[in-house]
């Protein structure tokens, strides 16, 4: 499987080549380089990641890490054609030797993995522009604004892909409409190998149809709908889900103080009578007292059964949630019986980056995913991000301090975690 990959991702390089000699097409190259380490350390008697005792931050059995190239050829094939490719490298440069003891993203790729298992063609597509439609055709990235159940996540090291069928259609004034159909995808824990969907266990295609609509004035209003096949959870032969999401911003100049409003709202409806459906509600509002300084409230509610199966609100091709309250960690903890409030502040000091400081606190029923010993399980999560970029490099770090009101098996109710990074694009 692997080696097909290598073969795919020389064969893209060569036919690409070959392309710019035969008929003098420009390709554009492109890429990005990222360093990217995590590190933890729990409250526990043992760590309940890597099962080793008394680890502590820094520990090489406690952190973990990737080293990571991406190259992208985009070229314009004429005739409102285009072609896109992505080749990307995803190992550890040895890190492993007195770092880390895992990696942070990639299946394939271990500490002690070779160049086939880090090698993969994450991006092949085709796309041809048709008077106010696109239509674009192969592995690619979508957008969450876009595509609310399943979209690339740009969290970890690289961002995941879908193997999937979109059109975008702007005839309408004012009016983005898009349909997809997605077969698969990487994941953004596992880029290596395009599988089924992931996050809701999605073994057969997904369908979408979205409508976004800026028609009033200072409004911007997306609504989604998805036809979800083969839920591998399932078993009575009625396994489709129905899914929905509706999204409300409002923000404009005319607002005092910079202003903005948040609402959204979604279900998920399975077909199998043994779930319920699950219903997520979401409010936010932003403002900015002064130009540096930025301010945000929210709040988000998702149902649980205690009776039946459910559904988390998650990304169908990664593990995040498309709610307001989604932090550096929550997911698991905001996505299915939880009722979660979120403060942040954000300030940009201009060339010296910008610090962010947020926290986020959810009220867990029986159903969460968080649920410990048959107990409700409360989560809290306290974030402070830096950012800077200098001489042409994105620079992150952020310290995570997680907490749980019950304990899990290894008597750990608290987490703190480290992450840095640094990205180069050209």
């Amino acid at each position: 499987m692997k080696k097909t990959l290598v073969s795919l991702a020389t064969a893209s390089l060569i036919a690409s080549t070959a392309m710019a000699a035969d008929k003098g097409i420009d390709i554009v190259t492109t890429g990005q380089a990222v360093v990217y380490y995590e590190t933890h350390q729990t409250n526990g008697n043992n760590d309940n990641i890597t099962g080793q005792n008394d680890t502590e931050i820094f520990d090489q059995q406690s952190s973990n890490a990737n080293v990571g190239v991406q190259l992208n050829l985009d070229a314009d094939l004429k005739n409102n054609f285009t072609f896109g490719s992505q080749l990307t490298y995803l190992g550890t440069m040895g890190l492993e030797k007195n770092l880390v003891g895992a990696t942070k993203q990639g299946g394939g790729v271990t500490t002690t993995s070779d160049a086939r298992d880090q090698i993969a063609l994450t991006k092949i597509f085709i796309a041809k522009k048709i008077g106010n439609t696109t239509v674009k055709l192969g592995r690619q990235e979508l957008p969450k604004s876009l595509s609310p159940f399943a979209f690339s996540e740009g969290w970890n090291v690289f961002k995941n892909t879908f193997d999937a069928a979109l059109v975008v259609n702007t005839d309408i004034p004012d009016t983005t409409v898009v349909g997809a159909y997605v077969a698969g995808g990487n994941s953004s824990i596992n880029i290596q190998n395009i599988g089924d969907l992931i996050g809701g266990a999605v073994d057969g295609t997904a369908y979408m149809l979205t409508v976004a609509n800026k028609s009033i004035p200072m409004t911007a209003i997306t609504l989604s709908y998805y036809d979800l096949a083969q839920i591998s959870a399932f078993t009575k032969g009625d396994n489709g889900v129905r899914a929905m999401w509706a999204d409300v911003a409002v923000a404009g100049k005319e607002l005092p103080m910079g202003l903005k409003f948040g609402l959204q709202g979604g279900q998920m409806n399975p077909e199998e009578k043994t779930f319920d459906s699950t219903e997520a509600l979401g409010a936010r509002v932003g403002m900015s007292p002064i130009e540096p300084l930025s301010l945000c409230l929210a709040y988000t509610s998702v149902n649980g059964s205690d009776n039946k199966g459910n559904l988390a609100m998650k990304n169908t091709g990664g593990i995040k949630t498309p709610l307001f309250t989604q932090m550096v960690y929550n997911q698991d903890a905001i996505a299915l019986d939880a009722n979660t409030f979120m403060v942040k502040a954000s300030y940009n000091t201009g060339d010296y980056g910008t610090i962010t400081a947020q926290y986020a606190g959810t009220s867990a029923g029986k159903s969460n995913l968080f649920n410990r010993s048959g107990k409700d399980t409360d989560y809290g999560e306290f974030d402070l991000v830096y950012k800077v970029k200098a001489a042409g490099v994105q620079y992150f770090a952020a310290f995570i301090n997680r907490s749980w009101s019950e304990e899990n098996t290894a008597k750990a109710d608290s987490d703190n975690r480290l992450r840095v990074w640094a990205r180069y694009n050209f």
